[in-house]
């Protein structure tokens, strides 16, 4: 029907018909899919949600004399400093190292990000390695997005497909990166915004691969890579939308460009920080079969209700529940009802969506061709069963 040259010449002539996501599902029930289909160039989703795999790359610029940074702390919280000599990671989950013994976890790697994002000043602490042609041994400062070269995000996880229903079957509180679950079955949590999600609405990844332009942060980013744990094989429903955790994405954007309203520092209590993060994908309409996918429901999306009581890889499962059953603030496991809440922002996720479709409208943001596209055939592989293969050679 349409070529993605062909949108985005409409959309330099700010002639383009753009809907969000749910925009498109209420349309699609009104006239059904073909006729939706002739009515719209692009659909627009959006998530606001934890995603840890996530992080920085900072360089600082050279001092004089200079410094090759060995270790490196931005506000107490360490950063990775193992390749060039001024150039940093910051990962969202690393915490603030301990001061006299005792760790406080309440402020990690998130939260300078986003206060750097905020254009805030942080306090850099480094030691270098002494060399001839960096001679410097220390260095002491106070930096901002402003006062260094590089600052972008390069998130190695993110858009989970799907993910699961934290639970908890045991006596006593569990605290996990899903947050605390409480004992004997007495809540529910899950993360991934349901029909609301980017993935959900392209569940073989056909218009969304290596080199799309999405918003990421409240800027503009791109899709660099498949995301680690990408595990595409995961069994999936009729309409193509998996039973669990599938599809991942790696993401990259320049992190000076960016709202701290779409980028905030988290902390999960006994369990550490982390970052939540606003993604939106725009979806161009190519044919009919983008619609299909997109006009799914709640009703038609499941994730897998998994029990941490149990310390293991695989844990045991309490079976499938729809979306709809989770944002109706109750599910029924094993005939008792359950309190459900989310750990994505719900009005957060349609905000994006609505944000990318006014930009998309003004002619601020055009589609991109992927250069490649994702793999559909990444199995998942566990850790210890390489151990078991060596021991038992």
């Amino acid at each position: 029907m349409r070529t993605i040259t062909e949108i985005n010449e409409k959309i330099n002539c700010q002639s383009v018909v753009v809907w969000t996501v749910e925009e498109l599902k209420a349309r699609v029930a009104q006239v059904g899919i073909a006729q939706a289909a002739q009515e719209v160039d692009v659909i627009t989703t959006g998530t606001f949600e934890p995603m840890e795999s996530s992080g920085a790359i900072i360089n600082l610029g050279h001092t004089d004399p200079p410094i090759k940074i060995r270790r490196c702390w931005l506000d107490g919280v360490p950063a990775y400093s193992g390749f060039g000599a001024v150039d940093l990671y910051l990962g969202a989950t690393q915490a603030v190292e301990a001061v006299d013994g005792e760790e406080t976890r309440e402020k990690g790697g998130g939260h300078v990000i986003s206060d750097l994002i905020a254009g805030s000043p942080i306090q850099l602490r480094a030691l270098g390695q002494v060399t001839d042609c960096y001679p410097r041994a220390t260095f002491e400062t106070t930096i901002t997005r402003d006062t260094i070269n590089q600052f972008y995000l390069f998130n190695p996880r993110n858009l989970y497909q799907n993910f699961i229903v934290g639970v908890n079957g045991g006596d006593r509180p569990l605290y996990t990166y899903l947050g605390p679950l409480q004992p004997r079955l007495s809540n529910a949590v899950y993360s991934n915004p349901g029909a609301l999600s980017p993935l959900f609405n392209d569940p073989n990844l056909q218009t969304i691969g290596i080199g799309t332009r999405i918003f990421l942060g409240g800027g503009i980013g791109y899709v660099a890579w498949e995301g680690t744990q990408h595990f595409p094989l995961q069994k999936r429903l009729p309409n193509d939308t998996p039973i669990g955790p599938a599809a991942t994405l790696a993401l990259i954007g320049d992190a000076k460009q960016m709202d701290a309203r779409w980028v905030r520092g988290c902390y999960f209590k006994s369990y550490g920080p982390s970052l939540m993060l606003g993604v939106g994908v725009p979806i161009p309409v190519l044919n009919e079969e983008v619609v299909v996918h997109c006009a799914v429901q709640d009703n038609d999306l499941v994730a897998p209700i998994v029990d941490f009581s149990i310390p293991r890889r695989v844990r045991p499962t309490f079976g499938l529940v729809s979306y709809a059953q989770l944002k109706s603030g109750r599910i029924m496991i094993e005939g008792k009802p359950v309190r459900a809440a989310p750990l994505a922002s719900m009005f957060l996720s349609r905000q994006i969506a609505i944000t990318l479709k006014q930009w998309i409208e003004a002619g601020k943001f055009t589609l991109t061709e992927p250069v490649a596209p994702i793999s559909k055939e990444r199995s998942f592989l566990p850790q210890d069963i390489w151990g078991a293969q060596v021991a038992l050679e």
